[in-house]
């Protein structure tokens, strides 16, 4: 009768490799699965901040009125229509460095006398019903440009995203990008 004595090495060592290999292929795709989640946690967060921007940009709209395209730059009437337009961009902060901007590939060509970018902070969210939002240093900050004239919001992060060697910013570029990560 044989005698049984345990494992042979030439086991032990195929089914050493077969675990490292179901190992790597787990961390490769819950890496993918945990990148993706992010991506769209930050573009849930951003759309929820378009929308809320949405309704303070119609009011401004509102508060603006029609026919200032016949009004000079150095009339009290525009002046006074626009300051009461930007008081109806309830939160944030004005942002008026353009090296924050710079940063986020915004130039001061993308900026006149209805285009208004606000930094978002935690109680700036918090006011806008996003209590959940982080936005700080490490998180990035959300910044919020404002169109009053044309009624558009475009929502950025600082952050930003990474992908491919390349960072993504703006709601639009991140709506843009493909979720399934090769």
């Amino acid at each position: 009768m044989k005698e049984n004595k345990g494992i042979t090495m030439v086991t032990l060592i195929i089914t050493i490799i077969v675990l490292l290999i179901i190992a790597g292929i787990s961390i490769g795709t819950g890496n993918k699965v945990i990148k993706s989640s992010e991506l769209e946690n930050v573009k849930t967060n951003m759309l929820l901040i378009k929308a809320k921007g949405k309704e303070y940009v119609e009011n401004a709209n509102f508060k603006l009125g029609t026919n200032l395209d016949n009004l000079t730059d150095e009339d009290e009437d525009k002046n006074n229509r626009i300051t009461a337009a930007k008081a109806e961009l309830k939160e944030g902060k004005e942002i008026t460095d353009e090296n924050i901007l710079k940063n986020i590939g915004i130039t001061q060509e993308n900026i006149n006398d209805y285009i208004y970018y606000y930094k978002l902070d935690k109680s700036d969210l918090t006011d806008m019903g996003l209590s959940n939002v982080k936005s700080d240093e490490k998180n990035g900050w959300y910044i919020i440009k404002y169109d009053i004239k044309n009624v558009e919001v475009e929502v950025y992060n600082t952050q930003g995203f990474e992908r491919d060697g390349k960072n993504y910013y703006s709601l639009n570029e991140l709506q843009n990008l493909d979720i399934k990560f090769q």
